[in-house]
């Protein structure tokens, strides 16, 4: 798994606020994780949240389940955040791109119904709306080897991404933007990830069904899995506690940053912006979905177990190709909707997603049985933190087969 978290960019001023000092840490080996138990493992997981926050992250929520039925629950913030929020394990975040394995479930689930196909060109579903939509397939799509640009690249839609933008962009106008793009390469000839291929799949699915995308969430995923926080957005509310997310006010940004994304909507606070209440109206079903570090363990264990997709579906899901090329150096392969990646530990199937605001990290084993997540309140990390993050990945990835 890519430890390239987010883009690290210089320290705020604000990162030296709030807990104490501790020891320089790092990732461990398998043997090391298991020989210091639950207790030292639980120790060494605090103390990695606990430095994040040292180095300007506003809070960190941790948790892993290693199947046990005793999973560990860790939550640290700055202590300028506890007046807006008291960070708990189990508050509700905006899971960003981890929305895309929801997505590819349920078209999987469709193509087990016989309502899709992976198959099918793009252009059998929206005739005419993306750039060579009869040559990409749903599966190029969900593996992202369409071609197709990311129009969270466009700066047209900068203010969008920022929460300055009350429009609401519906897919079709996204769509239309891309199309004034050239494409990255042939379709199915190489792999980028562009979050336009799931603001496609996200039109496609509500095409077939007839429904929107809050509705299949609902009745596919969230009611039949009693996951009671996870919910399809669609506006700014959430449902019940919430953790805050934060970005550096302008005069805050690191300089390399683009004028178009230095200035985020929300009330100021210690050098940042709480930008909780933003919608960022251009998401949907690329990074829609809200969710807690529980609910999504519990969604992982169901997806992998089979209790949401058939064996010849989930085989789909887990075919992947590979993210860097020939020879694939690092391990890296996308499949439907999901990563994977061997660790020192073991193989782990996860995906990253960044929102404004919010950072989140899934990973579960090839079973369900061993689960874990972790959550930033904020996008942007200094350069320490961008380090203390990835060990904190491998530390995660290690700790669920302890």
């Amino acid at each position: 798994m890519s430890a390239a978290l987010v883009v690290p960019l210089a320290a705020t001023p604000s990162s030296a606020n709030t807990v104490r000092e501790s020891a320089a840490v790092g990732p461990r080996t398998l043997a090391a994780v298991r020989q210091d138990g639950t207790a030292q493992t639980r120790a060494h997981l605090r103390e990695l949240a606990r430095k994040l926050v040292e180095e300007g992250v506003p809070g960190v929520i941790v948790r892993v389940d290693d199947g046990h039925g005793r999973p560990i629950e860790i939550s640290e913030q700055a202590a300028w955040t506890t007046k807006d929020h008291r960070l708990t394990a189990d508050d509700e975040v905006r899971e960003a791109s981890n929305t895309k394995t929801v997505m590819a479930t349920l078209v999987l689930q469709l193509v087990a119904e016989h309502r899709l196909a992976l198959t099918d060109p793009v252009d059998k579903w929206l005739p005419g709306q993306v750039r060579n939509g009869r040559a990409i397939t749903l599966r190029m799509l969900l593996n992202h080897t369409s071609g197709l640009f990311d129009y969270t690249e466009d700066p047209a839609l900068a203010p969008a991404l920022t929460g300055r933008d009350s429009h609401v962009w519906t897919s079709t106008e996204i769509l239309r933007l891309v199309s004034r793009h050239p494409a990255l390469f042939q379709p199915g000839t190489e792999w980028s990830y562009s979050n336009t291929n799931y603001i496609a799949i996200g039109a496609v699915l509500e095409k077939a069904t007839g429904k929107n995308l809050a509705t299949l969430v609902r009745d596919r995923i969230a009611r039949p899995l009693a996951l009671r926080h996870t919910f399809y957005a669609t506006g700014s509310a959430w449902h019940d506690r919430h953790a805050h997310g934060y970005e550096p006010d302008a005069a805050h940004m690191p300089p390399d940053v683009p004028d178009e994304f230095r200035t985020y909507a929300g009330p100021r606070h210690d050098d940042h912006v709480d930008v909780t209440g933003d919608y960022v109206t251009a998401d949907g079903a690329d990074a829609a979905i809200v969710s807690t570090a529980g609910d999504w363990s519990r969604f992982y264990s169901a997806l992998m177990s089979g209790r949401l997709l058939p064996a010849a579906q989930l085989a789909q899901m887990r075919t992947t190709v590979p993210e860097d090329g020939p020879g694939d150096p690092d391990g890296l392969g996308y499949g439907l909707g999901i990563e994977t990646a061997k660790t020192d530990c073991g193989t782990v199937w996860d995906h990253v997603g960044i929102v404004p605001g919010y950072a989140t990290y899934n990973v579960t084993d090839s079973t369900g049985h061993r689960t874990a997540a972790f959550f930033f309140a904020t996008s942007t990390l200094t350069k320490q933190a961008h380090q203390t993050g990835a060990a904190l990945m491998d530390e995660v990835n290690c700790a669920i087969f302890d």
